[in-house]
């Protein structure tokens, strides 16, 4: 049997990539993971009341877009955090990020730019639905660099004028996963002018934007409104997992312009998965609710803190301005994981296995991705015994 030839150059996904790496090996003591960005810290406390008194909810099938209640309580957070005032028609409930990510891409994506082949942009390194998502619709991915020199965001105006002319998407992730970096009000606008000049659909994948380390990261909603751009230029997408230590109820939403949003809802009256009713009234309160939010914060801005004392000093060092990754640098990101994994039993992930080799070059090869989601205590053992065996 034949299989698509548009998947077959995909490499292992990070984490079966891990575990080919270091699981033929003993660990070095007691196994502390830092490579999966699973939060950990405690769910609402209204979750599983709400849950028990909608479970009859599973018994009828759901509303496809979103129902009313959870549209409005998603409006009035947008309202609140970003200032912008946004219609029912302006949005859509999704299972998670990952899926409105990808079949984003289907429904707004053309088979031609220009017409020639188009060109989906992604930062390097990146989450890599964007290039499966790319590929899904016969697109070219270009995969652009987001290192150090260009403050760990792709400098997409930087790229030739004949491949910014065949771009459709530009995928763009703030605050950035996996280096925490924050696109700025400036940056935001001058993409957005980038978007009109060369016809293409800005994705602003924001779903850490709730952690952050000295100020809220500025929404591209925020900025498209004040700077007068086309509605349909630039959507954006947000979750639970994150905001509200969610990961298991795979619930976010799309935000964008009104003929772009019923593109995507044509497509998924076809062939989507709504969200589970009884998942939506508990998504709806979340929504509706900052207070837990407020304390995963404070959780998150003492792990920072924390990883600031323990790496103080060392050279190339950042603790990040946004989500719950450290991005360290080192010679050989595989060589450095399976040191530590075999001499001290923290478990990390490659940066390599989240890029992609482009000119020669993977901007992940020297770095590692650590997660700070375990509690502050094992963190803190983790962190430690970290750098005693990496840079000690």
């Amino acid at each position: 049997m034949a299989f698509p030839e548009r998947f077959s150059n995909l490499p292992d996904y990070a984490f079966p990539r891990l575990r080919k790496l270091l699981d033929a090996h003993a660990p070095g003591g007691e196994t502390i993971s830092m490579t999966i960005g699973e939060p950990r810290h405690p769910m609402p406390d209204f979750v599983a009341p709400i849950l028990a008194a909608n479970i009859d909810g599973f018994a009828v099938y759901p509303a496809n877009d979103g129902t009313p209640e959870l549209l409005d309580a998603i409006a009035g957070w947008i309202k609140r955090r970003f200032g912008v005032e946004l219609g029912s028609d302006q949005l859509m409930a999704l299972n998670g990020t990952r899926e409105g990510l990808y079949n984003a891409c289907i429904a707004l994506s053309p088979e031609s730019k220009n017409g020639k082949k188009p060109v989906v942009l992604m930062p390097n390194p990146f989450y890599q639905v964007y290039a499966v998502a790319a590929l899904t619709v016969g697109a070219e991915p270009c995969y652009v660099p987001a290192t150090a020199a260009t403050g760990f965001l792709p400098d997409y105006a930087a790229l030739p004028a004949a491949v910014l002319d065949r771009v459709t998407v530009a995928y763009i992730c703030s605050p950035a996963n996996p280096q925490g970096a924050v696109a700025s009000r400036s940056y935001w606008t001058q993409l957005l002018a980038l978007a009109e000049k060369h016809d293409f659909v800005i994705f602003a994948d924001e779903c850490y934007s709730e952690i952050w380390r000295s100020a809220p990261p500025v929404g591209v909603l925020d900025v498209a409104q004040s700077v007068g751009a086309d509605p349909e230029r630039v959507f954006s997408f947000h979750s639970l997992s994150k905001r509200s230590n969610l990961p298991g109820l795979r619930s976010g939403f799309v935000a964008g312009g009104r003929k772009g949003i019923a593109e995507m809802r044509k497509l998924r009256s076809f062939a989507g998965a709504p969200l589970p009713l009884p998942l939506q009234k508990v998504s709806e309160a979340c929504w509706r609710d900052d207070a837990h939010v407020a304390a995963s914060l404070a959780l998150y801005q003492e792990k920072f803190a924390a990883a600031d004392a323990i790496f103080s000093g060392l050279q190339g060092f950042e603790c990040p301005e946004g989500g719950f990754f450290l991005w360290l640098p080192v010679h050989d990101g595989e060589e450095a994981a399976l040191k530590l994994w075999r001499e001290t039993g923290v478990r990390v992930l490659p940066g390599a296995y989240l890029s992609r080799e482009a000119n020669g070059e993977n901007p992940g090869k020297a770095y590692l991705r650590v997660a700070l989601v375990a509690p502050k205590e094992e963190m803190q053992r983790g962190l430690i015994q970290l750098r005693d065996c990496l840079y000690g």
